[in-house]
């Protein structure tokens, strides 16, 4: 039976890895598949990874029919074994539908791959449907860490290293942003409600004002 699985994770727990190497051992095994990712960090149209590892990919615009997509290209002589689908946190709920019909209807096993909830801890749309029809869903073993060295369970928006609330849903970035940039950071849950970054903890820890021994 085909399957709608999604796997999920914070940033930083080898998601787009993981949907690599899916792509790899299919490939192998002389299965084909379609490729889908929306606003990758290498850029529109590529699937890429941390590790350095990238495949070309079709950029999932929010007026891109999933379904429509898959039956037109498997109308005109492709084939598709399967369809991976990368960063599906950005996906809209309808676009989510259409994957599940592309199982269901044409019984190819999809692969989402991407991260539950935003910088604010609310799920995303696509996130949400995704938890909603998922045959199955996969919590990703491979642990982000917290700069304190905990569990990693949420993701941070960063200005200059500076923990944020505000702002729109989606804002790409990533965990190494140069300064003045928007970036992201995984924290566990303490340190995301007390909003303490890498950044903002050094420097706590370098106040004069919380050293542990008086000053003479």
């Amino acid at each position: 039976m085909s399957e709608l699985v999604y796997f999920c994770g914070t940033m930083d727990c080898g998601k787009s890895t993981l949907a690599l190497q899916i792509e790899h051992n299919r490939s192998a095994r002389g299965l084909q598949g379609l490729i889908f990712t929306r606003s990758d960090r290498a850029g529109a149209g590529v699937l890429s990874s941390r590790l350095g590892l990238s495949t070309k990919a079709v950029e999932a615009t929010d007026d891109l029919d999933f379904y429509g997509y898959v039956v037109g290209h498997l109308s005109g002589g492709g084939r598709a074994d399967y369809v991976i689908a990368d960063e599906a946190q950005f996906f809209t709920p309808e676009q989510v539908d259409q994957l599940a019909r592309v199982v269901d209807d044409l019984e190819l096993d999809v692969y989402a791959f991407g991260i539950a909830t935003d910088f604010r801890t609310r799920l995303f749309p696509g996130s949400q449907r995704l938890v909603e029809l998922a045959d199955r869903i996969e919590v990703l073993q491979v642990e982000a860490l917290c700069w304190c060295g905990a569990r990693a369970t949420h993701n941070a928006r960063t200005v200059d290293g500076r923990m944020v609330v505000e702002g729109a849903q989606v804002v790409v970035g990533d965990v190494n942003q140069s300064r003045g940039e928007v970036g992201y950071e995984v924290l566990c849950r303490r340190h995301h409600i007390r909003r303490m970054t890498a950044a903002s903890a050094r420097a706590a820890a370098l106040s004069p004002d919380v050293l542990p021994v008086e000053q003479h």
